[in-house]
């Protein structure tokens, strides 16, 4: 058992959106073509909501703010967050947006996403107030490239949580557009904790090979902690590539992996446990989180992960 550290308050930042995941497709459709899926589930989606719900499960206090429309989807995510145990005070539904809304393909090997953005786009950094910043120990942002008011500011954001007394932290998501812009290594120089996956590494850095794309994104300041599904999570460490096995687990699907290995890596690192136990946590909960169908509907308690963290050879 790692030792306890103290408990330090989240403030996540990020979309809202329902996630419809369709499960069970031995391929997703070509245009033109119909598959049928095996089972169907409505859960709580969006990279930001799935971390900050795996954040709480694990027992950390956690805040969110986002936007939101005032409809049946926004209904059911802010009932999801508050039934979390999660900070909701500050999300007020917006009767002139409409709510995102995710489509999950999931598939043996992988999963393909379809996103109706809706509100996600709309927020602006500005609009995350000094209280919401003074009442937090950590910001974490996901899904920089979707977040397209936000983006802007994302910089300024972060640099005004640091001035605050805040540790920051950013999942970049994938970039529907596919040109993963050059201001984000200048947002970089005010994250404390960046977490990519390893497409979306490659993609940002244009490097194919992980050590060269980890050492590109080096400023001196930013830990960058590339997760690698089935093959586990990557850092470098001293100038020294520092890799973390995947955890075998009877996986049923992988949405929102990347977003509870977030939360389980995030769990540690607040609590200043050492890099390589920060980084089986996070393999620990990015992997049993793949346990159920979406990604909260089986995301790993404390004691979960820290079983399997303890008995893994």
């Amino acid at each position: 058992m790692t030792a306890a550290g103290p408990v330090k308050r989240a403030l996540v930042v990020g979309e809202i959106n329902v996630d419809l995941v369709l499960k069970g497709l031995h391929a997703a459709p070509a245009p033109g073509q119909e598959v049928l899926a095996d089972d169907f589930l409505m859960t709580p989606g969006s990279s930001s909501m799935i971390c900050a719900m795996g954040l709480a499960r694990l027992g950390n206090p956690v805040a969110f703010h986002g936007k939101l429309g005032l409809d049946t989807w926004g209904e059911y995510c802010l009932g999801a967050l508050r039934d979390a145990g999660i900070d909701v005070a500050s999300l007020r539904p917006d009767p002139a947006l409409r709510t995102g809304v995710t489509v999950s393909l999931s598939t043996p090997s992988d999963r393909s996403l379809v996103t109706f953005a809706g509100a996600i786009a709309s927020m602006h950094a500005d609009e995350v107030s000094a209280g919401l910043l003074a009442k937090a120990d950590h910001l974490h942002v996901s899904s920089y490239y979707l977040q397209k008011a936000l983006r802007p500011g994302c910089r300024e954001l972060f640099a005004r949580a640091h001035a605050a007394g805040l540790s920051t932290s950013l999942d970049p998501g994938f970039d529907p557009a596919r040109q993963w812009g050059s201001d984000l290594s200048e947002t970089l120089h005010e994250v404390d904790l960046f977490l990519p996956n390893e497409e979306e590494l490659k993609a940002i850095t244009g490097y194919h090979d992980v050590r060269d794309a980890l050492t590109a994104l080096d400023n001196g300041r930013t830990r960058t902690v590339v997760k690698r599904g089935r093959f586990g999570c990557a850092t470098l460490h001293e100038g020294e590539l520092l890799e973390v096995p995947a955890y075998v687990v009877d996986a049923v699907d992988s949405t929102g992996a990347g977003d509870s290995f977030d939360a389980g890596f995030l769990h540690a690192w607040l609590r200043q446990w050492p890099l390589r136990n920060c980084m089986r946590w996070g393999s620990a909960c990015g992997s049993l989180s793949t346990r159920g169908i979406g990604g909260t509907t089986r995301q790993a308690n404390a004691e979960e992960a820290n079983a399997l963290v303890a008995n893994a050879p």
